[in-house]
C-alpha cells in the first residue's frame, strides 16, 4: 500500500531487489526457535511488533514458527515478472508464506502459487526444474550485499536508503531526498 501510493505520487519505478536472508536454511525448514537459538530474540515480541506494524498497513500476518528457504521462491518470482499479470505472484508468494507459514522452497507449494497467479504451470516448472532464473537472483543478492543490505525490507533510492517496515512518511522523505519529482495532475481530470 505505502509504495502504491508513493507511486502515484511521484515519478518513480520500483524494482525489487531479492535478497538471501537465510540461505542456509535446510529445504525442510527451520523452527523459528532453531533460528534463533543462542541469541537474545524473543519470538513472541517480534512477532507482535511486526503484526502492528503490519496491521497498520492493513496487511494479513499470520504466526509463522518456521521459517523457509525462499531461494526457488525468489527465482520463480523473477520469471513471473517477466510475465504478462506476473506480479501479483508477489502478494500470494507473502500471503502462502507470512499468513499461511507455507514452505516456499517446495516445488509443489510454488506451483500451487503459480496456479493461482494465472501462470504457466507448465513454464513455472522449467523454470524451477532448470533453475533458469539463478543468474538473475545471484545478481540480486549480490546487488544488495553491494549497497549493504542486512535486513528486509530494506528500501534504497539514489544512494540512500532505510531498513526495515518504515512508516509512509519515512518512505516519502527518502524519496524526496532522492531527487524524485511529484507526480503533476490536471485538476479537469
Amino acid at each position: 500500500m505505502r509504495i502504491e501510493n508513493l507511486k502515484k505520487k511521484f515519478n518513480i519505478e520500483i524494482k525489487l531487489v531479492h535478497f538471501p536472508l537465510h540461505p542456509d536454511t535446510p529445504a525442510e525448514g527451520l523452527s523459528m526457535k532453531d533460528l534463533f537459538a543462542g541469541r537474545d530474540y524473543d519470538p513472541e515480541a517480534a512477532h507482535a511488533r511486526m503484526k502492528v506494524l503490519m496491521e497498520k498497513e492493513g496487511l494479513p500476518y499470520g504466526n509463522r514458527i518456521y521459517t523457509y528457504n525462499s531461494r526457488l521462491a525468489q527465482e520463480l518470482a523473477s520469471w513471473a515478472d517477466t510475465q504478462a499479470g506476473g506480479e501479483t505472484i508477489h502478494d500470494l508468494l507473502y500471503t502462502a508464506y507470512f499468513v499461511e507459514g507455507k514452505n516456499i522452497g517446495d516445488i509443489d507449494v510454488l506451483l500451487e502459487i503459480t496456479k493461482k497467479a494465472g501462470l504457466s504451470i507448465v513454464a513455472a516448472g522449467e523454470v524451477i526444474e532448470k533453475r533458469s532464473y539463478k543468474e538473475i537472483v545471484d545478481s540480486d543478492w549480490a546487488k544488495s550485499r553491494q549497497y549493504g543490505v542486512t535486513g528486509v525490507p530494506t528500501f534504497v533510492a539514489n544512494g540512500y536508503g532505510v531498513v526495515g517496515a518504515q512508516p509512509y512518511e519515512s518512505l516519502e522523505e527518502l524519496i524526496i531526498q532522492s531527487g524524485a519529482q511529484p507526480r503533476i495532475f490536471d485538476e479537469g481530470n
